[in-house]
């Protein structure tokens, strides 16, 4: 999904890019107008280019901040299950333990 976002950002950056130098280049203006022209515009895709890829950052470091807690929450959970589930096997483990340690008390009297 981000990469499809990115794609769309992209090709209406590319879309002002060539909409903007096509109408700069049949302006009818003299050469020194139109460089000025043309170093404005490409001033201000810097700028936009520059704050689209802010938010882009933006919205992956907050996905990914969120992920990381979905996943810290999960880790969480199987490590609280996993725990529990040694604790069940350690008590089996003891009680089966108990047969044949009483066995061996009785076999060393």
């Amino acid at each position: 999904m981000a990469t499809r976002n990115g794609d769309i950002v992209l090709a209406l950056l590319a879309g002002t890019i060539v909409g903007a130098g096509i109408g700069i280049l049949f302006a009818p203006d003299k050469g020194k107008e139109t460089r000025e022209k043309i170093k404005r515009k490409a001033q201000d895709v810097t700028h936009d280019i520059s704050e689209k890829a802010s938010h882009a950052v933006d919205e992956l470091s907050q996905s990914v901040q969120e992920r990381r807690k979905r996943i810290e929450g999960k880790l969480e959970d199987v490590i609280s299950n996993m725990s529990y589930k040694a604790e069940d096997i350690i008590d089996s483990l003891e009680y089966k333990l108990e047969e044949p340690k009483k066995k061996n008390e009785r076999l060393q009297k």
